[in-house]
This record gives C-alpha cells, structure tokens and sequence, in this order.
C-alpha cells in the first residue's frame, strides 16, 4: 500500500525544488551574468559591482539571518518562503529599472532579504521536516533547481540579450521567478503532523544556547563559511573574468558559466546519494576539496581545454557544496533546533559571501590581475576542508546532554 504521505511528500519536494530553481539558480546565478553590462553603461568597478552583493548579504545577513530561522522554527517555512520569493522577483525587476548606484544597493537589499527568506533556510528545514530515511536524494532533488535554473538562466539570458537588452532581459527573469514558485509554496503544508484544527497554533521552540558551547557548531561555521566564500568569489567573477579579462564573446562566456551549472546538477544527484550511503563528513569533504582542486584551472584560462576542465570540476563540487551544510547541520544536531542553527550558520555564510567577492574585486581593481584574487580562493577553500576534517562524527548525544 502506497504511504499516504507519498503525494504530500511529492508536492514538497516540488516546492523546494521550484523555489531553489527560481531564488537561487535564476536571480543568485542570474545577477553576475549583467555585471559586465553594469561595467560598460555605468562605468562602475568590479569592487562595485560585486559591492551591491556584498553590502545587502552584511547588512540582511546578521539583521535577519536568525529572525528567519526563528520564524521557521515557532511558525513554519510557507509564509517566510511566500514573502521571499515576492521580494527576490521584485528585486531583479527593480535592478531592471535602477538609473543609479543607490538603487542597485536599494534593490540588492531586496534580493538579500528575498534570499533569506525564501531560499535554502526554509527549503532546508522543510525536507527535514518531511523526509527522514531519504534526505540527502531528497536534498538532492530539491538542490537539483538551483543546479537546473543556473544551468538555463545563462541560455535564457544568451536567448533575451539580442532582442530585448539587458534591462529588459533581467525584467523577465523577476517575473519568471514569482510565477515559477508563487503558486507551488501557497499549497504546502509545514510538517507531515499539521493537521487544518493547529494549522495556526505555534510549535514549541528548544532552545539552543549549548550549541553555541560544542566546538563543532563553531567547525561547521568555519567550514561553511570557507567554503561559500570560495565559490562566491569565483562564480561572482567568473563572467567578468571570461568577458573582459579573457575577453571571450558573450554566447563563449555565457557557455561556460552554463556548463558549470549543468555539472553542479550531476553534482547534486550524486552528493544527494553519496550522503544517504557514507558519513555526511567524507562527503563533505570531498566536495570541499573538489572546489579547492578546481580553481587552479583558472590561472591557465587561456586554454579551453583548461576552462573546461574548471568548469567541470568546480561545477561538481558546487553541486554538492549548498545541499551538504543542512545534512550533516540534521545528523550533527538534530531537527528541532536546525531553523535556528541554519539561520545561524547562513549569516556567517552569507559574511563570507558577501566579502569574499568584493574582496577579490578590490585585488583585481588594484593590481589588474585575477591572480592574487585566485590564489586567495584556493587557500580559502583548503582551510574550508580543513575545519570540515576535524567534525565529529556526530553530536547528537552531547547536545542532548547539555539540555539545549
């Protein structure tokens, strides 16, 4: 007899996979596809171009990067994740229209708060809510979205750039995202123990503070934010560095970046599968070194050979990199605290995030090479691996007897 939370289940899955597709593969992925075009029109840097990411991710980031994952723990992910996706496709149509620096930080605000609101936090919370015996392929079906939409979002925007511009073109892309995951996350039910009689009746909240004494949440941090803040700075430079550096045409650029989006989804399926059969920690690892082996490719981008190379490499690790976090967050810690310490964990991520990019922009506007940018990347990325090998195996035990 087929379980009668298959369909629910189903729908859920659906629902994180849409909304990761749209919040993350269109508008985190879409959005350094136009830099260049930022570049050339408004004669800004590529420290400033990368400064609207940085500057919302800091200030969004440690302002509501916990509100969130409180809101999700005491009320549930749907309405966070419905208010999220309002203001991530609200953001790219105001970014659009924007004739000024202080509107392209205005609607970066936007985009960030979009983020944290309706991106990984409340999809990551919700699968772990629904799905215990088949996680991580569920994460991993979910991740495929953001794998999926950045794979088409370069093809997209290669297909929209001739006939209507970039502005135009990245008007399409919010209004693409509202309709793709507007409608999947107004159905969704919070938990498989929600029932219509308590739809609106609060959860009982743990509390976290012995998290916070336990040297591997401080590992996961260190780990996460490594990690994020390598792949950041590479993918937020990747178009500049093609395009103007490399000075490869935009159909060439916009083919790598499409590549690396495309392995990130055999990356997916595969870390989604490697995390249900060996320990979360080995499999982060090896996607942690995967990102680290990759970006020395770059340092030979006059080769083709050698940027694809990158592309796939990079594209596998990245595949696995976002999905991994929330896995081994649930195996390490538990479920009753995990929106909380996801918040936690994501504002530490999105600091690195956010200064990582700008950092390396900085470099290249001073130096007018990648090179000390690249090597910065490769460090950062190695001592990511390096916090993720010292984990325990797992937590679970102490956390609970430290009565958090």
């Amino acid at each position: 007899m087929p379980d009668r939370l298959d369909a629910p289940r189903r729908h859920v899955a659906l629902t994180a996979f849409a909304a990761l597709f749209a919040i993350v593969g269109l508008a985190l992925y879409g959005l350094p596809l136009y830099y260049d075009f930022m570049v050339t029109e408004f004669g800004w840097s590529r420290t400033q171009v990368t400064s609207g990411n940085a500057l919302s991710k800091l200030v969004v980031g440690p302002l509501f990067g916990f509100l969130a994952g409180w809101i999700v723990d005491r009320f549930g992910p749907r309405r966070l994740m419905m208010a999220g996706i309002v203001m991530a496709g609200g953001a790219l149509v105001g970014l659009a229209h924007m004739t000024a620096l202080w509107m392209f930080y205005s609607f970066y605000l936007l985009n960030a708060l979009g983020y944290v609101c309706g991106g990984p936090l409340p999809n990551q919370v919700l699968l772990s809510r629904w799905f215990t015996t088949g996680r991580g392929k569920a994460m991993g079906f979910a991740y495929l979205g953001i794998g999926i939409g950045g794979a088409l979002v370069p093809l997209i925007t290669a297909r929209l750039l001739p006939s209507l511009g970039w502005r135009d073109a990245l008007q399409v892309l919010g209004i693409l995202i509202v309709l793709i995951a507007l409608p999947l996350a107004y159905f969704i039910r919070e938990s498989p123990e929600e029932t219509p009689a308590v739809t609106a009746r609060p959860a009982p909240v743990a509390p976290i503070g012995g998290l916070f004494r336990m040297p591997a949440f401080y590992l996961l941090a260190i780990g996460s934010m490594c990690s994020i803040g390598a792949v950041g700075g590479t993918n937020q430079h990747l178009k500049l560095y093609l395009s103007l550096d490399l000075h490869l045409t935009q159909r060439d650029a916009l083919g790598i970046a499409s590549i690396v989006l495309t392995c990130s989804i055999a990356g997916r399926l595969f870390m989604g599968w490697l995390a249900d059969h060996l320990p979360k920690k080995q499999v982060m690892l090896i996607i942690y070194l995967l990102i680290a082996s990759s970006i020395p490719l770059l340092f030979l981008g006059a080769s083709r050979p050698a940027l694809y190379a990158f592309s796939i490499v990079f594209g596998l690790g990245l595949g696995g990199e976002y999905l991994i976090i929330p896995l081994i967050a649930a195996e390490l810690f538990g479920v009753r605290v995990l929106g909380r310490l996801l918040g936690v964990i994501l504002t530490a991520d999105g600091v690195a995030e956010a200064t990582s990019p700008m950092f390396i922009g900085y470099l290249r506007d001073v130096t007018g090479s990648y090179r000390g940018g690249f090597v910065l990347l490769m460090v950062i990325a190695l001592a990511g691996a390096a916090a993720v090998a010292a984990l325990p195996r797992s937590a679970a035990a102490r956390l609970e007897s430290t009565h958090v």
